[in-house]
């Protein structure tokens, strides 16, 4: 079954952007993956096309208004039978977003993006439509295209098919809570700087402690919010002896 995105925004030529390109681009092309990108401003309902305006109590910017993202909502529900899709809002004031979202999300039918801007949405449609609030960081964009993109290239990734190497995935970020081992490729000595032994040794299970023990040592030393997380949820457990850890895609 194909998986399907559906993104609702005020720029709909920003997509596919990147996810037209390699592993994605091609999966696109597949049909393992759909993608639609709505235009918002197509269900404004006056001459100048306005979907936003000034905040209730006053304060700086606009507000995208509860109607209009409304019926965008209902252009994409009312055109499929039984969509169950989750409609998740980009936004800097949501819930991280994390590798197990992601994996969640590709594990379902598929995702309705709500890419934001301006000051944000009205919270009314937000919480009339049960609209799950995710951010990708602790920053703030001019909008949540980019975002969007972000999420969509981390689950496209997860689906079955695209990616070449099941591996890749099963050793990716964050899997248990640990950053990823450091890489190695030829040539063996460059610019003075030698591989580690080790690599060069031939004896996996070793290679394997050892990647584990740098993958331990990079999370202790850069996250070590990762690294509480990671040891309550294996205090009193044998380590395991092959490194389940994932590259992370953004700062």
């Amino acid at each position: 079954m194909t998986w399907r995105a559906t993104v609702l925004t005020l720029f709909p030529d920003a997509f596919p952007g990147p996810l037209g390109l390699s592993l994605a681009g091609r999966a696109l092309a597949s049909d393992l993956w759909s993608l639609t990108a709505v235009n918002i401003r197509d269900f404004a309902t006056d001459r100048h096309r306005t979907v936003d305006d000034t905040p209730f109590g006053g304060g700086a910017g606009m507000v995208l208004r509860p109607d209009i993202i409304d019926a965008a909502v209902a252009s994409v529900l009312d055109s499929a039978d039984a969509d169950d899709r989750p409609i998740v809002c980009l936004t800097p004031r949501g819930a991280p977003f994390t590798q197990a979202d992601a994996a969640g999300l590709a594990a379902g039918p598929g995702a309705i993006l709500l890419a934001g801007r301006y000051e944000g949405v009205d919270q009314r449609v937000i919480d009339a439509r049960g609209m799950r609030e995710v951010s990708i960081g602790d920053y703030v964009l001019s909008g949540g295209e980019l975002p969007a993109l972000v999420v969509l290239d981390a689950v496209i990734r997860l689906l079955p098919g695209v990616m070449g190497a099941a591996d890749s995935a099963i050793e990716e970020s964050f899997a248990a809570d640990l950053l990823e081992y450091p890489h190695y490729t030829r040539p063996a000595d460059w610019q003075g700087r030698a591989v580690p032994d080790i690599l060069l040794s031939g004896h996996h299970g070793a290679i394997s402690a050892w990647r584990r023990a740098e993958a331990e040592r990079i999370t202790r030393a850069r996250r070590p919010d990762l690294w509480a997380r990671h040891t309550a949820a294996h205090r009193g457990a044998a380590a395991s002896p092959a490194p389940v850890v994932s590259r992370a895609p953004t700062p």
